[in-house]
């Protein structure tokens, strides 16, 4: 067996990408090219290929390896499979994966859970609609926003970009991003899907002014045919419920025909897991750790 050689990500396998990411039976919001894409850089990310498969390799702050991204289901032989070499760990697997290999391999595997890495996954209509009593705060401060502001919602297109990155600048000052290395590599992350807005296809967009300033936006796109994902939501947060505001609103201009919305990850952050509980999950794309014996 020859070994799988790992190239770093181009735009010039996006195409390919994209074709084997659509068979893939379980999509979770890391592998979309977009994802991969705008954190590329922070995380060295490398791709290489096997019959039907893309392989994931991260090369920073280690080399770490992530589930492929084709149809698991055409591989014969998971045994025989160039990169399922024993002490190999591979990371953000997908459940459905996840069971596929132990079923194929048995003893060979270690499946460890790992919730921090788990995807959101909230009713579509539910954040459109905020109704019922367990949405009652959400709601009051949508309508309190609403009430309180003129305000207009306008889909992200090519030539409000500049406006977007200008507030992810501003976003970013506020919030001294050059004090964290997470809010840095996230700001660029930001900066290099928009840049790229109208070369990678599917991506949605949604952008709330008041008074002709925007003053929050959101970069999505279609991650499954039911399953609306939400990679980057960014807002002033001096006007009273505009995180609320721009959450329910998006969701209600572009989720229609939707039936998830995928808020991707917590990664184990305290904060950022009790927030997206507060808007009450249907269920979770689930992931494990992997690692072949």
């Amino acid at each position: 067996m020859c070994a799988v050689e790992f190239k770093p990500l181009t735009m010039d396998v996006m195409e390919e990408y994209l074709t084997l990411f659509s068979g893939t039976p379980s999509r979770a919001s890391d592998y979309s090219f977009t994802n991969l894409w705008g954190w590329a850089n922070e995380y060295g990310l490398e791709v290489g290929r096997t019959p039907n498969l893309f392989w994931i390799r991260q090369t920073r702050p280690e080399v770490r390896y992530w589930a492929p991204v084709g149809d698991w289901n055409a591989v014969a032989d998971w045994a025989n499979c160039p990169m399922m070499t024993a002490g190999r760990t591979f990371i953000r697997v997908p459940q459905q994966l996840a069971d596929l290999w132990q079923a194929a391999l048995g003893d060979g595997v270690q499946v460890q859970e790992d919730r921090d890495q788990w995807d959101y996954l909230y009713d579509a209509e539910k954040l459109a609609t905020l109704s019922g009593n367990k949405y009652h705060k959400k709601k009051n401060h949508v309508n309190q926003f609403k009430k309180q502001y003129d305000w207009q919602y306008h889909p992200m297109t090519a030539d409000c970009i500049e406006a977007v990155l200008q507030l992810q600048q501003e976003w970013c000052l506020s919030r001294e991003c050059e004090e964290s290395e997470t809010l840095l590599a996230e700001n660029e992350a930001v900066i290099r899907v928009l840049e790229y807005w109208d070369t990678i296809p599917g991506l949605k967009g949604g952008a709330l002014y008041v008074n002709d300033v925007m003053v929050a936006y959101t970069v999505g796109e279609a991650l499954t045919d039911d399953t609306l994902v939400v990679h980057f939501e960014k807002a002033r947060s001096e006007y009273r419920g505009v995180y609320q505001a721009i959450n329910q609103i998006f969701v209600e201009h572009e989720g229609t025909g939707y039936t998830y919305v995928n808020r991707e990850q917590d990664l184990g952050d305290e904060g950022l897991r009790k927030a997206k509980l507060t808007y009450h999950p249907a269920d979770w794309l689930r992931k494990s750790t992997v690692t072949v014996l």
